[in-house]
């Protein structure tokens, strides 16, 4: 028996654990960021900074594709022993970054100014705002890049790469911070190009650790046939629809938070902190799913496919029952931490229930993620989405219109376990694509 029909717990966790601890860091990078330039006793260098990061987050989040199509296809190569194969899909997607990075420096003037009428800010902070943009633009490719490797060494069970490679890049970016803006006075630009010497500096270091994939694809026939491009392409624009009907579902749960009232959309944006924490602590799992589920499909095995999704899921409902605990003991104290409006605090606290149970409501729909990933369903997880959509439209047409705010949380709600049970009916295909794999 081969190593990838073993799908055992020390195995899921080896996998999921270092990406939660990978994950932790990511909020700090922007408290630091804030802080930093905070020093400088002024707000526009703040806003500036924070409406910066939050339109190239935003224009960036939809290539957040790559990660997922080249960690479902290169565990599937994986573990069908395909090692030129996994270099392939990865060569595929770092073209496909390159490109798309490439396009957005050209677009950025058009992009940016669409941003700024659509979140108008004073004179001050958009110019200080585009100054930033300006210079972190040019990080573009390097950033969607790593969406690429990261997915690669998700693939690969290298999740311990993943987390020096976010340690190495979030320190360095802490360290340029530092010596540009406190040491040389470089204010906004200072942030800016710490970034991106950060940014420049993790893809160069996330090449090295893919450096056998690289060289295993070197020279192979092929690689951008007709065929295989179609079949990477197809894989990720599911997922990026997927993935924008569900940012889509979330934004139209802020837009109808503001018909609440402003205290109950206060409340809602620091409860939403919440469900933010859940994804970071849960991701790995999921992951491990992704990786695991891939390399059985790829190896022809049906039942390692229902050992790796019941293993991986057994740690991720474990975890979201820990969640729900946390928040239903701390729930009240993270609450005093993100906000001092004592209306905001109490709003919050009698909508924290709906998070106390988010995470059990919603694990078995992320679980199933990275299981319809890593067997690269990806149309059954488009479906999935578009069915479960049109059912929380509805939701969102009755329940608000009964219960007010606590009907939103209900909504959102629905919207998870619809997802959940969309897509477990499509999971035996999951088996399936390994008892009759396609090729690479």
């Amino acid at each position: 028996m081969s190593r990838r029909d073993i799908v055992t717990h020390r195995r899921v966790l080896a996998i999921a654990l270092p990406i939660v601890l990978s994950n932790a860091t990511i909020p700090l990078l922007g408290a630091v960021d804030t802080g930093v330039i905070g020093q400088l006793g002024r707000a526009a260098p703040i806003g500036a900074v924070g409406i910066g990061a939050v339109i190239l987050t935003s224009i960036y989040w939809i290539f957040g594709f790559l990660r997922m199509g080249t960690s479902g296809l290169v565990a599937q190569s994986h573990g069908a022993g395909d090692r030129a194969g996994t270099g392939a899909h990865l060569i595929r997607a770092l073209a496909i970054a390159a490109l798309a990075g490439t396009a957005l420096i050209l677009l950025h003037p058009l992009l940016f100014a669409g941003a700024f009428r659509l979140a108008p800010a004073s004179d001050e902070v958009e110019r200080l705002a585009r100054h930033y943009l300006a210079i972190r633009i040019w990080g573009a490719p390097a950033t969607i890049a790593l969406y690429a490797l990261n997915g690669w060494l998700i693939a690969m069970e290298r999740t311990r790469h993943v987390l020096v490679l976010q340690l190495v890049q979030n320190g360095l970016n802490v360290a340029l911070d530092l010596l540009f803006v406190i040491g040389f006075g470089f204010g906004v630009g200072g942030i800016a190009a710490a970034t991106l010497i950060a940014e420049i500096c993790g893809l160069a270091l996330g090449l090295w650790f893919c450096r056998s994939a690289l060289s295993a694809a070197r020279g192979q026939a092929g690689m951008f046939a007709r065929a295989p491009m179609m079949r990477f392409l197809r894989v990720n624009s599911d997922i990026m629809l997927r993935s924008v009907l569900l940012q889509a579902a979330f934004t139209s749960f802020m837009f109808l938070s503001a018909g609440q009232g402003d205290v109950a959309l206060a409340a809602n944006q620091v409860l939403l902190q919440f469900l933010q924490i859940t994804a970071y602590a849960l991701d790995g799992f999921a992951f491990a799913a992704e990786a695991l589920v891939g390399q059985a499909v790829g190896a022809a095995r049906p039942g390692a496919v229902r050992r790796a999704a019941i293993r991986s899921s057994q740690w991720g409902g474990a975890g979201a029952a820990l969640m729900g605990v946390v928040f239903l003991v701390a729930g009240p104290a993270i609450i005093d931490v993100l906000t001092t409006a004592p209306g905001v605090r109490a709003a919050a606290r009698d909508y924290l229930p709906w998070l106390v149970v988010a995470p059990v409501l919603g694990i078995a729909s992320w679980m199933l993620d990275g299981v319809f990933i890593g067997a690269t369903l990806t149309a059954r997880m488009r479906r999935a989405m578009i069915e479960a959509v049109a059912v929380y439209v509805a939701a969102l047409l009755i329940l608000p219109q009964l219960w007010g705010n606590h009907g939103l949380w209900a909504a959102l709600m629905v919207l998870n376990v619809t997802r959940a049970l969309t897509m477990a009916r499509f999971y035996p295909e999951a088996e399936a694509e390994a008892a009759a794999p396609r090729a690479a």
